[in-house]
């Protein structure tokens, strides 16, 4: 799937603030060398240098237009090419960073004790993933690919994130492998104006890709203006225009 910086940092402000929240809990006191993986336009690069200013940092993305954004905004900051499942990188780093991306990767039982193996003694992964996929925001992206000609076109679009996982699990699974685990889910409200075509374009750079990916331009077209319908249904605007978007989302933290 091919991504959009532009379309991504729209809401930047709103994008970095579980950023924060996340970087704040990482306990490593002295982080030497970090990683950024799935990296996206640098702006989560940029707050991971901000949070830990002595560290050599790096950051990974397997979108060249993400990392063309990336390099524009931090040219001293070294940015590979690269797919997470296959990052053979060993590493040992003090912090490993993936913000709102590991969602798009599978096999987590296999990936998150690969990550834990490229950390240094005391080092942490730091994750972020939206919690969102029993949101009305994506219950209607998979109604709206159903029920619209384009179906036969968009059978596999709703598998394109990995399946969701609980809490739980993922505290089990890097427990075991040797992690203390900090665990916790929040949920944002985020005030967006312009009513539900704030809600479509916030989407846009991220849930709706793989539904918008397969379709030609009139397609895309119609399935937004369904999706647009529903959405305002389910989010109604405030008398001012506003629409306050419910976004819950889960962090990890795993220090070895």
């Amino acid at each position: 799937m091919d991504w959009s910086a532009a379309q991504y940092t729209r809401f930047e402000d709103e994008r970095n603030r579980p950023i924060r929240d996340l970087l704040a809990r990482v306990p490593t006191p002295e982080v030497k060398r970090a990683a950024d993986i799935g990296c996206g336009p640098g702006n989560s690069t940029e707050l991971l240098r901000a949070r830990f200013p002595q560290a050599a940092i790096t950051g990974m993305d397997s979108s060249p237009d993400m990392l063309t954004a990336a390099r524009k905004r931090l040219p001293d900051v070294r940015f590979d090419l690269g797919d997470i499942a296959t990052w053979s990188d060993p590493g040992p780093y003090d912090v490993i960073l993936a913000n709102a991306v590991l969602q798009w990767v599978p096999d987590h039982s296999t990936l998150l004790p690969s990550l834990l193996s490229k950390l240094a003694r005391g080092g942490s992964l730091a994750v972020q993933m939206p919690d969102n996929l029993d949101e009305p925001s994506h219950r209607l992206m998979r109604q709206t690919a159903s029920e619209g000609p384009w179906a036969g076109k968009l059978g596999a679009a709703a598998n394109a994130r990995t399946a969701r996982l609980g809490a739980d699990w993922y505290f089990r699974v890097l427990r075991d492998a040797g992690a203390t685990v900090d665990v916790w889910r929040t949920t944002y409200f985020h005030p967006l104006t312009g009513g539900a075509g704030a809600v479509v374009e916030w989407f846009k750079g991220s849930g709706l890709r793989p539904f918008l990916e397969p379709l030609d331009a009139g397609e895309k077209t119609e399935f937004l203006n369904r999706y647009q319908a529903g959405i305002a249904k389910a989010y109604p605007a405030l008398p001012d225009g506003t629409v306050l978007l419910p976004f819950p989302r889960l962090f990890i933290v795993a220090t070895s």
